[in-house]
């Protein structure tokens, strides 16, 4: 089957094909019998060295979505996001997979580039104000990037979006990616696509299953290292034809809005309990808050903190819900700091969370859609709420007709 896995194909509906007959792409799609243009149905397509391929519509998305009706309450919209989206053999990737599955859940992967370039390869790497093949999050393993590229192959198929985190995760120092100009954000988006799109060339393993989506359809948002340099990535993204950027530090509860005609999605501000300032709603700020910098803190914190993350994020969540309804963003990491608290934090979350009704757990680009299909007067009137605040006379009034 050229790099497509019996899995994929199976749950592609493409079963017919595993038979003898099935030798090549195009005999693949004509035995399946899709329905559509002959262009698809020819499916899946094998893109440039086989890296990646088309199979057509991504599986298991949510109805096209369609405006409020008038007076009509919004739903509670709430986005997961992992930045790396590297498996490093800890189980962490499938982990929140078997999650997601359980809870009916999307969520965004913002898959790091170089997580899919072999160490030995290192030098294709040309990182903007860094020495070629340089990376301050290191390089993977070969058994690791097998692992990403199994569970990058399996989220997509259920459904979840895969972004980008870029490549070499520069934050301090004269390179960072602080300083990098639009034409050096440009060259690093252009080589993550590059690591992606060419996996096979570059690791040689040319039998192993293709990745089953068109990075160049798929890739249409990003969170940038340490969430820095977002002015002038911006420019890049719109160039690429990007909807979205999940960059900005510090966001605050509120509905978003375009800056330079990209949907600006950020981290927000929410109760951080025990304290009266808030925590940025990412692991990262949760340990920062709890132990400085340090990842391996005495094992005695880890309960009273694993509670503590847990509690701050269900508190940005109610506080949104019962409120202004603002969509809430969520950071995360496959590591296990502090034990594996923040883990635990984010699974513990998210199954309370997909208890409440009119709650949709989805992945950035599913929220982009639905705020797109919106009545932009509508946008208007929801954005005019502050954290915290309530439609004044219930949704039925605030949104009424001649919003």
């Amino acid at each position: 089957m050229s790099g497509i896995t019996r899995r994929d194909v199976t749950r592609l509906g493409l079963g017919a094909c595993l038979g003898a007959a099935a030798t090549s792409l195009t005999g693949c799609g004509a035995l399946a019998g899709l329905g559509g243009p002959q262009a698809d149905r020819d499916l899946p397509r094998i893109i440039g060295d086989g890296s990646t391929s088309y199979t057509g519509a991504q599986p298991h998305q949510p109805p096209s979505p369609s405006p409020l009706d008038p007076g009509q309450d919004p739903p509670q919209f709430v986005v997961f996001s992992w930045d790396g989206a590297g498996e490093l053999g800890k189980g962490l990737f499938p982990r929140f997979l078997e999650l997601a599955r359980a809870h009916d859940a999307h969520m965004t992967f913002f898959l790091s580039g170089l997580y899919l370039l072999p160490e030995d390869k290192k030098r294709l790497y040309r990182p903007p104000g860094n020495p070629v093949g340089a990376s301050d999050i290191g390089y993977l393993t070969d058994a690791h990037i097998k692992e990403t590229l199994k569970y990058v192959r399996e989220a997509w198929l259920d459904g979840h979006e895969i972004g980008t985190h870029f490549n070499g995760h520069f934050c301090a120092g004269p390179g960072s990616v602080a300083h990098w100009s639009p034409a050096e954000w440009h060259s690093e988006i252009e080589q993550a696509r590059s690591f992606v799109k060419s996996w096979r060339t570059h690791t040689g393993w040319h039998d192993h299953p293709a990745l089953p989506f068109d990075y160049d359809r798929e890739l249409v948002g990003g969170r940038t290292p340490c969430l820095l340099g977002q002015r002038n990535l911006l420019p890049a993204a719109r160039g690429l034809g990007w909807r979205y950027d999940a960059s900005s530090p510090g966001g605050v509860q509120r509905w978003p809005r375009r800056r330079g005609g990209i949907w600006d999605l950020p981290l927000q501000g929410i109760p951080f309990p025990g304290h009266r300032f808030e925590v940025l709603s990412m692991d990262y700020n949760m340990l920062a808050n709890q132990s400085g910098n340090s990842t391996r803190a005495p094992s005695y914190h880890h309960a009273d903190w694993r509670l503590q993350a847990t509690e701050s994020y269900l508190a940005g969540f109610r506080r949104a819900y019962e409120t202004n309804r603002a969509p809430l963003f969520i950071g995360n990491h496959f590591e296990e700091w502090n034990g594996g608290i923040y883990m635990d934090a984010a699974e513990e979350a998210l199954r309370r969370i997909a208890l409440w009704q009119d709650v949709r757990l989805v992945s950035f680009r599913q929220l982009v859609d639905w705020l797109d299909a919106q009545d932009p007067a509508v946008l208007t009137k929801l954005r005019s709420l502050q954290v915290g605040e309530r439609p004044q006379g219930g949704w039925s009034a605030f949104l009424r007709t001649g919003t």
